[in-house]
């Protein structure tokens, strides 16, 4: 016979899931336990917000939905922020609960509070597991979780309904999947078209909604056939290769970026939104452009965020609107004429180049780009150093940055690369932390230990939050609660199984990184450098 635990295990397993991520506890063993039968490595980890992130890391990988499990109480309310985070950075991920029956919940009350009640806010929808109805929920949860902008969407399993044998009739398939909107014809179909077919300056601004659409092909041969400029935001990174002269980096939080690419963005004839959410930029890009500028939104869901206005909205696809807007233009119609797209590339690149003493955070940025191979995904914490690094780090490719840009919050970078590597199992992973981020997922290096997953852990040593210092010393207020002790952090790794090393100039980290190219466990490299070194940078 099944249980209702193996309903819910192999209806994941059909939607392509492999592993699934936390730690257990009573009410959750049914689930563990049919999750491994059904064919999910359950991987344990020390606290269920690198669970999650890890997860995270795993569908940036291989396309699933992420898998994170908690027991009651205490297990899910460790999970918020990283569920918070799947729900502001479109993350796909199926948040599975233990709860007690509901009939004993009315009378037993240790560690029992409503977890559907506190995850609602930050999910696209909530279940509670019927006996008799598992299939078409999943069906439900996977379906929503996928649609749209991708998000997570929490499943509370009662004791009961996972361990109770069923002969609920149910598929071993996933029946449902997203569909790819076509643009409506109308006045904003109409409109986009004669924008598009008339500029003479089109440039063109992706976001995550593209990279969740697999929209890379499209728009690299859109932006060649007709020589629009590409801006991204951080998370779209590589959706036109970023050695390719076309293409102008990330942007969203670097003021120093923002004041050479605006004043481009706003000198465009036709702008472009190409699944673009700003949920990721700051408040430079809150009203970027006039009211009244020729811009056109292809977005998959209606946008809200009353972030700046458009002149035509496509609700569609990324691929079919801009297969109806080239069929609108001549590929052969000139675009930017006097080469200003080029000249802040140019810009760009000395705005954000090594530090002229020879060692700072961009010469640790610049060293690593040019040492690890082009196919080395980077993974990235929030503070100075993500800042910075998103402008340097060129990515071939969609998905070679990982990051929290919408959230952004700490603890991210090192389980979002092991969840990558453990997954995808190929390609070189490396993470960039301070060292305040590092502090807070230290038990993970257990984990990255036993799974003998061999990860780069780049972390930038200056004994203070410097992102929030340099708030602090700009709004002219005194030094209160940002600067710390310094940390051994190569002794750490040691302890921990892996290789650590201080690093202090730009041979040695260059030697350092190639080593660990070849180690089978994780390394740890130190980057010591001075307080305020970040100063000016971005």
């Amino acid at each position: 016979m099944t249980t209702g635990a193996d309903i819910i295990a192999g209806k994941l397993f059909a939607a392509g899931c492999r592993h699934a991520f936390g730690i257990p506890g009573g009410e959750v063993l049914a689930l563990m336990q049919a999750l491994d039968q059904a064919g999910l490595e359950f991987v344990l980890v020390k606290h269920e917000n690198a669970g999650g992130f890890m997860a995270e890391g795993g569908w940036h990988a291989n396309g699933a939905p992420g898998v994170l499990l908690a027991t009651l109480g205490p297990g899910a309310a460790n999970a918020v922020n990283v569920v918070a985070n799947a729900w502001q950075d479109r993350v796909p991920l199926i948040f599975l609960t233990g709860c007690v029956d509901h009939g004993e919940a009315e009378s037993y009350t240790h560690q029992v509070f409503d977890h559907q009640q506190l995850l609602r806010p930050i999910v696209k929808a909530s279940f509670s597991a019927r006996s008799g109805a598992l299939d078409v929920m999943m069906e439900k949860a996977l379906a929503i979780a996928l649609d749209g902008q991708p998000g997570p969407v929490h499943i509370d399993v009662p004791i009961r309904v996972a361990e109770t044998e069923t002969d609920e009739a149910w598929s071993k398939s996933f029946r449902s999947g997203p569909a790819a909107l076509a643009p409506a014809a109308g006045p904003d179909l109409e409109t986009a078209l004669e924008l598009f077919a008339k500029a003479e300056r089109p440039i063109a601004i992706a976001g995550v909604d593209a990279v969740n659409e697999i929209a890379s092909a499209v728009i690299s041969d859109f932006c060649r056939t007709f020589r629009v400029p590409l801006v991204t935001s951080y998370k779209g990174k590589g959706l036109l290769g970023e050695a390719d002269p076309l293409a102008l980096g990330g942007a969203g939080l670097s003021p120093k970026a923002d004041n050479h690419l605006l004043p481009l963005i706003n000198r465009s004839d036709c702008i472009l939104l190409l699944g673009y959410d700003p949920i990721e930029m700051r408040i430079n890009w809150r009203s970027p452009w006039a009211a009244d500028a020729p811009v056109i939104d292809v977005t998959p869901v209606l946008r809200t965020h009353g972030m700046h206005a458009v002149s035509a909205t496509l609700r569609s696809a990324v691929a079919p609107a801009l297969e109806r807007l080239s069929a609108a233009r001549a590929a052969d119609k000139p675009s930017w004429p006097d080469g200003e797209p080029a000249r802040i590339r140019a810009d760009l690149e000395k705005a954000f180049a090594p530090e002229p003493s020879g060692w700072g955070p961009g010469t640790v940025f610049h060293t690593l780009r040019d040492t690890l191979p082009a196919d080395t995904v980077a993974t990235a914490d929030s503070g100075a150093h993500r800042i910075l690094v998103s402008q340097i780090w060129r990515c071939p490719n969609p998905r070679g940055m990982l990051q929290s840009s919408a959230l952004c919050t700490m603890g991210c970078a090192v389980p979002l690369a092991m969840g990558h590597r453990l997954v995808e199992g190929r390609s070189p992973v490396i993470a960039f932390v301070g060292d305040a981020g590092l502090e807070m997922c230290l038990g993970e290096l257990s984990t990255l230990r036993d799974l003998n997953l061999p990860v780069i852990i780049c972390v930038l040593v200056d004994t203070s939050l410097s992102l929030i210092e340099l708030k602090q010393r700009s709004s002219q207020r005194p030094n209160v609660g940002v600067d710390f002790g310094e940390t051994d952090f190569p002794a750490v790794a040691k302890a921990y199984g892996g290789h650590g090393v201080w690093i202090e100039n730009a041979s040695d980290l260059k030697a350092e990184a190639e080593a660990a190219l070849s180690r089978d466990g994780f390394t740890l490299l130190a980057c010591r450098i001075e307080r305020r070194a970040y100063d000016g940078a971005f």
